[in-house]
């Protein structure tokens, strides 16, 4: 397991990443602050604000299961909210 610092980093860098791409679709399709796409950054920006509560939590029986299970949930919710960014481009 990498350490805290870069699983807080990647947390950032991958939430920031869909963040961004949502703008550059918006701007792309002309539909700036679009319901769906403030749909998508709100729910990446929970995910963000719920990931790293549960990465500063220091009170669990086995620290480094706990980060491995944070850094597959950050996985997961990353790819379901590239999938909902997917079907705005594709319609």
């Amino acid at each position: 397991m990498a350490s805290i610092r870069d699983l807080k980093r990647d947390i950032n860098f991958v939430l920031g990443d869909i963040i961004e791409a949502v703008y550059i679709w918006e701007i792309s399709t002309n539909t700036p602050n679009s319901k769906e796409g403030d749909k998508i950054i709100d729910e990446a920006i929970a995910t963000f604000d719920e990931l790293i509560v549960k990465v500063n939590n220091k009170d669990v029986d086995n620290r480094k299961a706990h980060l491995k299970q944070v850094n597959k949930e950050l996985e997961e919710k990353a790819s379901s909210l590239v999938e909902k960014l997917n079907k705005l481009s594709a319609a």
